[in-house]
């Protein structure tokens, strides 16, 4: 249900608070501005609101969902109307994500992605380095497969503490 209407024109920075609120349906843990999909957002002079969006891979199944939920959340703060266009370029890379989103992947769970400018991008190969378990820190892992529960994603096993985990993709 929308909330009643704001007569005033909300500005970007009370957009971009809002959206630090929603959640990524496949890593829970992150905003879609610590996952760094939000590339812009847009108030005209009438207070619509356009947010621009990147999904993480051209076929990500839950863009129509983070999609959804950001109209949702926008709506329900007030504003109206809302539109999320996808932009497909610049393709978005994992160096995009934040700081934060790298320490909140490690904290549930999720080994963070190296930043892609190091060189150190995903490549099908017969070996790579070592991925740090985030469970225990040690290196001492291995990737079991290079396709995880979502296609960012990479399935490990740390040697070390016996656990398993996933590997957000360097991309």
């Amino acid at each position: 249900m929308v909330a009643h209407l704001r007569a005033t024109i909300p500005s970007r920075d009370e957009i971009l608070a809002i959206l630090d609120d929603v959640k990524d349906p496949e890593v829970p843990a992150l905003s879609v501005r610590d996952l760094g999909i939000v590339r812009d957002v847009e108030i005209d002079a009438a207070g619509a609101v356009t947010v621009t969006v990147t999904p993480t891979y051209s076929g990500c199944p839950a863009i129509t969902v983070i999609e959804r939920d950001i109209t949702d959340a926008i709506q329900a703060r007030g504003f109206s109307p809302v539109h999320v266009k996808t932009a497909l370029a610049p393709a978005w890379t994992t160096d995009w994500m934040s700081a934060q989103a790298r320490a909140r992947l490690k904290a549930y769970g999720i080994a963070p992605p190296e930043r892609a400018e190091s060189g150190r991008l995903v490549q099908l190969m017969r070996s790579r380095a070592a991925v740090q378990c985030p469970h225990c820190d040690s290196h001492e892992t291995e990737i079991r497969s290079e396709f995880g529960t979502t296609a960012c994603k990479s399935l490990c096993w740390c040697r070390s503490c016996r656990q398993p985990f996933e590997e957000f993709k360097a991309i």
